[in-house]
């Protein structure tokens, strides 16, 4: 007898119900945020951009906090190290629960989406590095076109009212996760400047204090608050950047859930931050990081000079390329077979949504050009021109299956028991099928009288006058 053959996997199938629910919740939010990083962008853009300019770089550039400690910063500062923390905590305690609980749980079904993000990683650093070599620019800025911002892609399907399947947003998501773990790698790894080794040794004492304490099982925000405070402070005082401090923190909660428990201790505390992050931490690091002045000779500089060049051609033609390409050599390489309701121009779509990176390429920016102010504003040009260039494209390719989406979204959302359940996960219930007939057999039933009133009417109509 023939040994069966192995089943291949399925690329971009249906989400279990949790996960969906928990994504939808999600996004959400970071759409909300999205739509408030866009609307801080174009503010810093227009301050910066008037005869307000200067009350713009007064603010920006205002100092405050206790010097004694190393923490006399100026707004900007405070703004990209400080509340980017917040957004690195939750990047850290969302990488966790995609570990533990989400699509990288399982090393085989993990492989595409890092396959994916590697290669979308991969490809724009070369692009760049291709770039600056061959019109003899700096290199440092290779790592620039390399982060997707998630947030700012959702309020782009936001504004142009496109709705994603689940499936898509899910591998957009796990894309950005990954994204986001190798982009806090190379800021720890490459933008680490002098080591301040007695303030990370106690950084890591108070590290291990946090773990230690959720361990032990110890609650209440004033323990963590202030200790959390406190590592952030001896982290950036040890030269390594301060956000990779929130990551730590992020990645040492519990996101698996016990017996009994509704939600883990990290699902719960994302649930709480995340507004925080998504609401406040990054418009604000947005407000004062994007604010550069944009002029006719700066827009052709974008294009001319070496370095934001390779930027803008990173971000566009190599994210796009990389994450596409990634996927389809990935999904190749494990045999695995695309979703029948998709098909692969909806991928490509969504890996030129990724070339939207603003939030941490912004970062990376100042990190890399931090030395020379005038590049680094011109890099922060080619990155908002680049997004910009990325999300057009993006919006016009995902415009083209809008009506598929809008009819995928309605299928998973349907819901004609009403019990709260899409019925696409029901099919498998009798009871779901039980409640259908008997919904059914109602309408039935109200037909056949409605139909029996109308023919009464009819006869009575063309009775004898």
């Amino acid at each position: 007898m023939a040994a069966p053959k192995n089943r291949r996997s399925v690329f971009l199938g249906r989400l279990p119900l949790p996960e969906r629910n928990f994504l939808a919740d999600a996004l959400r939010t970071e759409t909300v945020g999205g739509v408030l990083l866009l609307v801080a962008a174009v503010a810093a853009l227009i301050w910066a951009n008037t005869p307000l300019r200067d009350s713009y770089e007064a603010v920006r550039d205002f100092h405050f906090g206790p010097g004694s400690l190393g923490l006399n910063l100026s707004v900007q500062h405070w703004a990209a190290d400080g509340l980017l923390a917040v957004f690195f905590f939750v990047a850290g305690i969302e990488l966790k629960r995609e570990l533990v609980a989400g699509e990288l749980r399982d090393p085989k079904a993990a492989l595409l989406p890092v396959i994916a993000a590697i290669c979308g990683m991969a490809v724009p650093a070369l692009v760049y590095f291709t770039v600056v070599t061959s019109g003899n620019g700096s290199t440092a800025g290779w790592a620039v076109p390399t982060a997707t911002d998630i947030a700012f892609a959702l309020a782009v399907l936001a504004v142009i009212g496109t709705a994603l399947p689940s499936a898509l947003r899910a591998f957009l998501l796990t894309l950005a996760v990954v994204d986001d773990l190798f982009a806090i790698l190379i800021i720890a790894v490459f933008f680490t400047q002098k080591l301040n080794f007695a303030a990370l040794g106690f950084a890591v004492l108070g590290l291990a204090v946090f773990w230690l304490l959720l361990r032990k099982g110890v609650r209440g925000w004033y323990v963590y608050v202030p200790l959390a405070v406190v590592n952030w402070a001896l982290m950036y005082n040890s030269g390594v950047h301060a956000t990779i401090a929130g990551v730590a923190m992020g990645l040492m909660l519990r996101c698996h859930r016990h017996e009994g428990e509704r939600h883990s201790p990290g699902e719960h505390i994302e649930h709480l931050v995340r507004p925080l992050s998504a609401g406040l931490a990054v418009p604000l690091f947005a407000l004062f990081s994007a604010g550069v002045v944009v002029s006719g000779g700066a827009l052709s500089d974008v294009f001319t000079k070496p370095e934001t060049l390779g930027v803008v051609l990173g971000l566009v033609v190599g994210k796009t390329i990389g994450v596409f390409g990634g996927t389809w050599l990935a999904a190749r390489f494990t045999r695995a077979e695309l979703n029948p309701d998709l098909k692969w121009p909806d991928v490509f779509a969504v890996a030129s949504l990724a070339g939207i990176g603003f939030t941490v390429s912004l970062l990376i920016g100042e990190l890399a050009f931090g030395t020379d102010l005038l590049l680094a504003d011109e890099v922060k040009a080619a990155v908002l021109v680049g997004s910009l260039i990325a999300a057009v494209c993006a919006s016009v390719l995902l415009k083209l299956r809008d009506n598929k989406y809008k009819k995928l979204c309605a299928d998973e959302d349907r819901d004609e028991d009403a019990d709260g359940i899409p019925d696409i996960y029901e099919q498998g219930n009798p009871d779901y099928h039980l409640r259908m007939a008997a919904i059914l057999e109602a309408k039935a039933a109200e037909h056949r009288r409605l139909a029996e009133l109308v023919a009464r009417d009819t006869t009575r109509d063309d009775g004898p006058a």
